[in-house]
């Protein structure tokens, strides 16, 4: 039954015909009482040496499960600024017919991340995104939806011009990989354990589950 899961969320990605790539069933999100609430990576990944624990966020704006995340992992976040380090990777499914989309919201992401923005504006990007329709895809469609945010076009332009998004948002996809992520939104903590709403059993169990394995070391 967990393969037949696995291999339907990797469906789900691949063709995104879902709103977003989860397993089949997990409309409840019921975690497995005999199972733990996250998942060891079979390939651990480095880590920053900062002192703190690191804990890398995949997303996707047009995912109602990552956006039902967003507050909750904000607050999260904040409780933790002395001993965590959160850093968030956008949905990039390589090979999927929505990928050049994901590129665009990827480098949307990129944009916002390089002007410290992110704090600000994320949960505005998943509900013009989510809930507005809005396209955002292409570098004029975000310039004019940033200008009615209160940023400044040009500033905006440049960064979303950048090398340094354009370097990030092409190896976003290969992240994606690394990480071994089948699901969305999900949370890699210290490059060695993944919790997703399936595993911990609904969006709103998580950030308990993110403490745990923060703390676990």
């Amino acid at each position: 039954m967990r393969s037949l899961l696995r291999a339907t969320a990797l469906l789900a990605a691949a063709t995104a015909l879902a709103a977003c790539p989860v397993p089949a069933g997990a409309t409840t999100h019921a975690a497995p009482a005999d199972r733990a609430p996250y998942v060891a990576l079979e390939h651990p990944q480095p880590v920053p040496e900062s002192g703190r624990a690191e804990a890398v966020e995949f997303f996707w704006y047009d995912c109602v499960h990552s956006q039902q995340l967003e507050r909750p992992l904000q607050d999260w976040a904040s409780r933790h600024r002395t001993d965590v380090v959160l850093r968030r990777v956008p949905a990039v499914w390589q090979g999927s017919p929505g990928e050049r989309a994901q590129l665009g919201h990827a480098r949307l992401y990129y944009t916002l991340e390089r002007l410290d923005l992110v704090d600000r504006l994320q949960l505005t990007a998943f509900r013009s995104i989510r809930e507005q329709r809005e396209d955002l895809t292409t570098e004029d469609g975000a310039v004019s939806w940033a200008l009615r945010q209160g940023v400044d076009a040009e500033v905006f332009r440049e960064a979303y011009r950048s090398a340094e998004v354009g370097e990030l948002t092409a190896g976003a996809a290969a992240t994606f990989r690394r990480y071994e992520i089948t699901e969305l939104p999900s949370v890699v903590v210290r490059g060695r354990f993944r919790t997703s709403p399936s595993s911990a059993g609904g969006v709103d169990e998580m950030p308990a589950v993110l403490d745990r394995l923060v703390q676990q070391g």
